[in-house]
């Protein structure tokens, strides 16, 4: 399941370099890569947890 996040950013970023190269820029396919690309990315930052502040709280107070 995790490899699919990769995959989409991977599929957007094609697509959306391929839409770009043209000189007739078929706008739909360019907006469709850019959603699969942020669709990706966003699932990814999902499952990436975030720092935790309370450690930190308590080396701080201890050496007060």
């Amino acid at each position: 399941m995790k490899y699919l996040n990769y995959i989409l950013i991977i599929i957007g970023a094609v697509i959306a370099m391929y839409a770009k190269a043209g000189a007739n820029q078929n706008q739909f396919i360019l907006i469709a890569g850019i959603v699969l690309l942020m669709v990706g990315a966003y699932r990814v930052s999902r499952t990436i947890s975030s720092k935790t502040t309370d450690d930190s709280d308590e080396f701080y107070q201890d050496k007060n």
